[in-house]
Order: C-alpha cells, then structure tokens, then sequence
C-alpha cells in the first residue's frame, strides 16, 4: 500500500514545524529586518561607548596640561607697605606729647596709648614739662601691622643741673635759672595697627617710648653749581635775579622778570622791605672772568643766589634760591623756582650756543 500524506485543507493553519517565511512584514511602519539591523546596531553603538568612554576621558585628563595647563593659585594681593603709616606717625605724636608732660596720676591718660600704663609708677607734678613742634623724624615698619616712630620735640620745663653745659644744639635762654628752653629731644614709639570692629584703622602702642639719639647727620650730596663768588653787579645774572626777588620778597609784579609760560605768585603780605644779592654760585661755572653779555636765545642756566632780606624791622635775614634762567632778546628771564638744589648726579646740561655763559638742561616750566 502506498502512504502518501494528506495536503490540508486551504483554510487550514500549516503545522508548527512547517512554518514557510514568506518575507519580512511591515509592522508600524517598520519591517522586521529593518529592526533586527537597528537593534544589533545600538546594540554596538553601546559597546563601543562603554569600551572608548574610559578611554576617551584618560585621554582627556591626560592632554588637558599640554592644552592649557593646570590654572595658577593666584596669591592674595599684599596690603600696600605705607597701610597705617600716617595715622601710626600721628598716633606717635600725640602718646609723646602726653608722655612729656604726664605726673603722678596721669596713668589713665596714658593707658589711652599704652594700655599697660595703668599699671606705671609716675612721679612729679603733671605738666611741669612741656613738649613743643614735635614732628616725626623717622618712620619704619618693623613687622607687618607694627610701627617704629621716632619723634623729635622741643622739651621745656625745669632743668635738673642747670650749671651743666648745653649739648650740641640746645641753648637754655634763661642761663641759671635752672629752665631747660627748646632742647629737642628725640622718642622712639613702637605702634600697632590694625582694623577696628568699625571697620577704620585702629592703633595701640606695644610699650612706653623710649629716648633715643638724634637721627646721625649725612655729608651734603655734591651739586651742578660751581663755587660761591660775589655777584657781580655788571653781570646780566645779578641783575635779572636782584630784580626778580625784590618783586617776588617785597610784593611788586613779577610778569616783566618770568619766561613766557612761567607762572609765579609774589609772597603776600610781603615780608621784606628789599634783599641785597651777595653770592651766586652758577652750573658748572669755573672760570673767574666776569660776565657782561647774554647767549642765544633758548640758553637755559641754573644757579644758586644768596640773598640778605631786609625784614620790617630793620633785621636781615639769609636766603637762598635756586632759579633755572632763560635767555631771550639779550636778557636773562626767571623760567623756576626750583624746589631744591640740583644734585651733581643730575643729567649733564647740553653746551651753551655761545662761550660767553654756560647753560643747563632744559627745564619745564610752570
């Protein structure tokens, strides 16, 4: 007998294990294989980030200094060195002048400076000393936030050995009666400062002054102008600055004496009656010859002139000035008052257009 296997019937549903793909079938758009391809795709998207993440940030890390390097730690800007200078000077000054004068019982006054003072021994009656024209003389920081002040005053009061000699520089104007007048004496403040709860500058002193020697004396530094010689009346110089400073001394008009573009005030109220010229000392002058004429116009010269100024009472007083002349039209003109002598470290002066003066550097007028 021969077996043959029964087709089923079209409608029938084929058997499990006889299951035909007739394709892929669009479902929502989608077909089955493209999903399969998408899925497989993120599916190694996935591994690759997961296996290059790690990578890439070491990378990263790594590269980072080459790129820009590793930001700097800015240190904090430093507070100015003069903080606190002024007002620890000014500070200095008033515990020195209540120093000079405390006695017994003025311990309260000083704690107002040194704290610790309430705890002092004072003796002699407040205010037989007096303390006059203090003034710092020096002024350095030791620490930061700490002040060494050294003040000068002018002590007068009662002298303890009134037939002993008066140092260098101190003149009892009352000689054996036991008053030592106007002996500058010299006081070394140690004083803190800080910022108070109020938000300014607070101070404190850190121990009672201590006396001190005079600040040491310094040899002159050399300067441009040449020797001392007696002015000259037939010299242009003597006679642009005699005029110049008898108007500016004695209250007269000074435009006819200033170089265009100088401007100068008078002295008011004038001081003096008149000043007489006695010495002028002129930049880099050696020669001895007088001068009678006036270089080219342009020419500028400084000198030092010594003057006596006739007061209102009759006396007469030395002065000293240092100009910086102009030449124009045959004459000399004031173009500064200089505020100091110049130094011989100075730049040279340019040589003059003519032999008869020498000349200085240019100078900027006001």
């Amino acid at each position: 007998m021969k077996l043959t296997r029964r087709r089923p019937a079209k409608d029938a549903p084929e058997p499990a294990d006889w299951q035909i793909d007739n394709g892929p079938q669009d479902v929502a758009g989608w077909s089955t294989g493209a999903q399969a391809n998408t899925a497989a795709a993120l599916r190694w998207t996935a591994w690759g980030l997961l296996v290059l993440g790690p990578l890439l940030g070491a990378l990263a890390y790594l590269s980072a200094p080459a790129q820009a390097g590793l930001p700097k730690k800015m240190p904090p800007p430093a507070a100015p060195a003069a903080t606190g200078a002024q007002g620890a000077a000014g500070f200095a000054q008033l515990f020195v002048d209540a120093f000079i004068s405390a006695g017994e019982g003025d311990q309260d006054e000083l704690a107002a400076y040194y704290p610790d003072a309430t705890g002092l021994r004072l003796e002699g009656k407040p205010g037989q000393r007096r303390g006059e024209q203090l003034t710092v003389v020096r002024l350095r920081q030791t620490a930061p936030g700490i002040w060494s002040v050294t003040v000068a005053a002018r002590i007068t009061g009662p002298n303890p050995n009134p037939t002993a000699k008066p140092a260098d520089g101190q003149r009892p104007d009352n000689p054996g009666t036991g008053q030592s007048a106007r002996a500058v004496r010299y006081f070394q403040v140690p004083v803190a400062t800080a910022p108070a709860p109020s938000g300014a500058s607070g101070y404190t002193a850190l121990a009672m002054p201590a006396e001190v020697a005079a600040p040491e004396r310094i040899k002159a530094p050399g300067l441009v102008y040449g020797p001392m010689r007696p002015a000259l009346p037939s010299d242009p110089r003597t006679q642009a600055v005699t005029e110049f400073l008898t108007a500016y001394l004695t209250g007269g008009d000074l435009d006819r004496y200033l170089a265009p573009g100088t401007n100068l005030a008078p002295v008011l109220p004038a001081p003096y009656t008149g000043i007489a010229l006695d010495t002028l000392a002129i930049e880099g002058e050696k020669a001895t010859e007088p001068v009678t004429t006036v270089p080219a116009d342009g020419t500028t010269l400084r000198l030092l002139a010594a003057v006596r100024a006739t007061g209102h009472d009759g006396a007469r007083l030395p002065l000293t000035y240092a100009l910086t002349l102009k030449a124009r039209a045959s004459r000399w003109e004031i173009a500064d008052l200089d505020g100091a002598p110049a130094p011989a470290t100075a730049s040279p002066a340019p040589t003059a257009p003519t032999s008869a003066a020498p000349t200085a550097a240019p100078t900027t007028t006001r």
